[in-house]
């Protein structure tokens, strides 16, 4: 029987909220890139964790992602935090309770070089497979996304688009959840071109 390439695998969205909204370079992109890879994470039973910081000034996750809204996508957790890292005590103790064993952690979300920055370097210090969605980052300022991203990837943090994690998670097209996935890819194609041109194009130059 085919079997997917990465196992254990939980989703990290980082902060998505309404206040950063009209500040964050490109924010509806992140949300699309978002959205697309929450589709994937229920088609492959992949859990999700999400926080918000400081909510009382920052708001509520957007509502667009619907997550633990009625017929939205359920959460392992989804707290608020000061930490700029996710991974509170909270959190760790979600993340342990779901599965002892090793994860590979795939993030998304704001600020790049902040929040997302230190949730990947603290993944990375706990032995987690980081993956750093880089269509699915972004910073106030878009300078900080291409320095942030290239200190990630130097402390061993693997930057990949969220198409080619969604394959790799696969890894065979034999896998029973292929034929939905592939649906998922084909409905965001254009969305994925127009991210790739924006979000990506500062990357592509380091």
């Amino acid at each position: 029987m085919a079997q997917r390439r990465i196992h254990n695998a939980a989703l990290f969205i980082c902060d998505m909220q309404e206040k950063f909204r009209p500040a964050i370079h490109e924010f509806p992109k992140v949300v699309a890139t978002t959205q697309k890879l929450l589709k994937a994470s229920q088609i492959l039973h992949i859990p999700v964790f999400a926080t918000t910081q400081n909510k009382a000034r920052l708001g509520e996750t957007v509502p667009e992602l619907m997550l633990d809204s009625p017929g939205g996508i359920k959460t392992v957790f989804h707290g608020d935090k000061t930490l700029f890292s996710m991974l509170t005590p909270e959190t760790r103790a979600a993340l342990s309770s779901l599965n002892p064993r090793l994860r590979s952690c795939v993030i998304v979300g704001i600020e790049s070089h902040i929040c997302v920055a230190q949730t990947a370097l603290d993944l990375l210090k706990q032995g987690h497979d980081v993956y750093v969605i880089a269509d699915g980052v972004s910073s106030v300022n878009k300078e900080e996304v291409p320095l942030a991203l290239a200190r990630l990837r130097h402390a061993g943090a693997q930057v990949v688009t969220s198409e080619s994690w969604m394959y790799e998670a696969m890894g065979d097209a034999k896998i029973p959840e292929f034929k939905e996935m592939s649906k998922v890819v084909k409905e965001y194609s254009e969305s994925t071109k127009e991210v790739l041109q924006t979000l990506c194009k500062t990357e592509n130059k380091l």
